[in-house]
């Protein structure tokens, strides 16, 4: 579970990062000063934090489960950007609704960043036992102010095209959403498994998807002659 949690978060500052590459450097710079000052200033709470008690959050199934609905509805926020923006790079001339859909989804940077760095702040004081806090957290806020826009700037010169990068966007939100899954789950089914093997219901299924390819083949057919009709 530690280790699934781990990826996830590395995907979700890899997501972030290239969600910067769409907007204007004075955009990236606001953002990173948004995300330092609540590094710097979190840390009266990242100190009441202890390792039993996260390890008791991840085991928490309802937690887990609550975090599920914001990770999926993130990941349903970041697909959807990528799908506009896609369509408008493709179609040419779009509609002015879905221009606002693309501006605004693109403003969107993610949420799952907060806690990611809320957590990173918080392994940074287990790390450093001893030190000031607030010389932890406001030392750890300079790095993140500085590591994103060069994040940003290091993605938009290793991917130029802007097509693999909405590509690469695309397919980690799928990656993080399928880690999701795994981590709210944590062990748990919704059913028992069976060893035997009910030949009756699976001779029904198959027997279903066989009738359902015939059908299919046959409308195609049908309206393949009705266009061969019209073209004469």
């Amino acid at each position: 579970m530690d280790t699934v949690v781990l990826v996830m978060m590395i995907v979700v500052c890899f997501n972030y990062l290239l969600k910067q590459t769409w907007r204007k450097p004075r955009f990236v710079a606001l953002s990173a000063v948004v995300c330092a000052l609540f590094v710097g200033l979190a840390w009266p709470w990242a100190i009441e934090q202890s390792k039993n008690q996260i390890a008791d959050w991840l085991a928490d199934s309802a937690l887990m489960l609550d975090l599920a609905v914001l990770l999926t509805l993130e990941v349903a926020l970041q697909m959807t950007f990528c799908v506009v923006a896609a369509h408008i790079h493709t179609a040419g001339r779009v509609k002015p609704s879905v221009v606002w859909l693309y501006r605004l989804l693109r403003w969107f940077p993610g949420l799952l960043i907060f806690p990611v760095l809320f957590s990173l702040l918080v392994a940074a004081i287990f790390s450093l036992p001893g030190m000031s806090f607030p010389l932890v957290a406001w030392s750890l806020a300079a790095v993140v102010a500085a590591v994103i826009p060069l994040g940003r700037w290091a993605l938009k010169l290793l991917l130029p095209e802007r097509e693999i990068r909405l590509e690469l966007l695309f397919l980690a939100n799928a990656l993080i959403a399928i880690l999701g899954v795994i981590a709210t789950v944590n062990g748990r089914t919704a059913v028992a498994g069976i060893t035997a093997v009910d030949w009756p219901s699976l001779g029904g299924v198959m027997a279903f998807v066989a009738a359902g390819l015939l059908l299919g083949m046959a409308v195609f057919r049908i309206k393949q002659k009705l266009m061969n009709k019209k073209q004469k």
